[in-house]
């Protein structure tokens, strides 16, 4: 018997690392059965079936989930804008942060291609996300700025990478370590995204420890599945205030005496968080509606 890590499925395989080695392995019957859906990140034990194949026997307790797109096992996940070219929006960050924290991970914000950008510009949103606690990493995968830094937080950890199409996020990989050769696309000047050129979750060996999941592009996060009084808790900042509003249940809209709106109105919140809230909750509140 022998144990690894699922670093990829594709067609009804699962590639199991162990080592330097990767085992081409089937899922046994019984899990077919149990329809137990085995992920990327998931550490097995399997019996070998020859050279190089094998058959998983048995499947270790999930340290964490990441829910959307599943991975499991995960450490920490880095969500990767990019500076320009498509501009970097704060609600959009703020959905993926939902997400990041919605899942448990720590999330570190890699904002890519800061050599296209207007640093006084992009100066105030990196602050607002500093101010929270949440590390901030401006990088460039083409001058190499800041890759230094990032490999650093990586070695040792599982960690994913997630963000919109366009941000670089296979650029980026590529230049954390040269030879992994991720296909790349140029963003579209029709409809200022990238392409999605990576096909599915996929964990890939760091030199030195540790793995990194590169994923396939998304740029659309649905929240149906968190409670509406639940949803301050995946915004850290209005965590931190909501016990001093007046009603317990507060959600932070109409209730009078708010303690949120309060810090909002006073600059203690900043205010695009605020309303990244609000359009979260308004989503939450159509999708329960069937709308």
């Amino acid at each position: 018997m022998l144990a690894g890590v699922v670093v990829k499925t594709y067609s009804s395989y699962y590639y199991v690392q162990t080592g330097g080695k990767v085992t081409a392995c089937s899922l046994r019957g019984r899990f077919k059965k149990e329809r137990f859906s085995l992920l990327v990140g998931d550490e097995v034990t399997y019996s070998a079936a020859g050279p190089d194949k094998g058959v998983i026997e048995a499947i270790a307790p999930r340290r964490s989930l990441l829910k959307r797109p599943l991975v499991a096992n995960v450490d920490q996940v880095v969500l990767t804008f990019a500076a320009v070219n498509p501009d970097i929006g704060t609600a959009l960050v703020d959905r993926f942060l939902v997400l990041a924290e919605w899942s448990g991970l720590d999330a570190i914000l890699c904002v890519n291609k800061t050599d296209l950008a207007d640093t006084d510009v992009l100066a105030p949103l990196v602050e607002i996300y500093r101010a929270i606690g949440y590390p901030v990493l401006p990088v460039s995968a083409k001058t190499g700025s800041g890759v230094e830094e990032l490999r650093g937080c990586l070695y040792d950890r599982i960690t994913v990478f997630a963000g919109p199409s366009g941000a670089g996020k296979s650029s980026l990989l590529n230049a954390l370590q040269p030879g992994l050769s991720l296909v790349t696309g140029e963003v579209s000047r029709k409809i200022g995204r990238g392409r999605h050129t990576t096909r599915f979750a996929e964990l890939l060996p760091l030199a030195g420890g540790g793995f990194v999941v590169d994923t396939p592009g998304f740029s659309l996060t649905e929240f149906a599945e968190i409670a509406e009084q639940d949803l301050q808790y995946y915004f850290p900042d209005i965590a931190a205030v909501a016990p001093a509003c007046k009603f317990a249940s507060c959600l932070h809209v109409k209730e009078p005496q708010c303690a949120v709106k309060h810090a909002v109105g006073a600059g203690a919140i900043a205010r695009s968080r605020y309303e990244s809230y609000r359009e979260v909750l308004d989503g939450i509140r159509a999708a329960k509606k069937g709308f």
